[in-house]
């Protein structure tokens, strides 16, 4: 069983996710959050099941529409660990400058 460890990086990532949220009016917005971590834990029993990315990243797509996000992750297998780096929404355009997939 691989480790999973969070980046400190993405409160800002849940904050934005957050705010989003709530100028959209959607009720269950902690629910929400929720659900993109307990999607995180997939990666505990298969860490390669996301899409490859360039610089050896990966990509996990939770969800759909507007419930949809991206996680951006690099598994390490020497320590069995995924790192995860970034969470989006799939309708952003891109992950925020600091890790790039490409």
């Amino acid at each position: 069983m691989s480790r999973i460890e969070l980046a400190p990086e993405l409160a800002e990532d849940f904050e934005r996710i957050l705010d989003h949220l709530a100028s959209h009016e959607v009720a269950n917005s902690g629910q929400r959050i929720g659900e993109i971590i307990a999607a995180l834990d997939i990666l505990v029993q298969h860490p390669l099941i996301g899409r490859p990315v360039a610089n050896a990243k990966r990509e996990l797509v939770i969800g759909r529409r507007s419930h949809g996000y991206v996680a951006l992750y690099r598994y390490v297998p020497e320590i069995d660990t995924v790192f995860v780096l970034a969470i989006r929404s799939q309708r952003e355009a891109g992950y925020s400058e600091r890790y790039s997939a490409g």
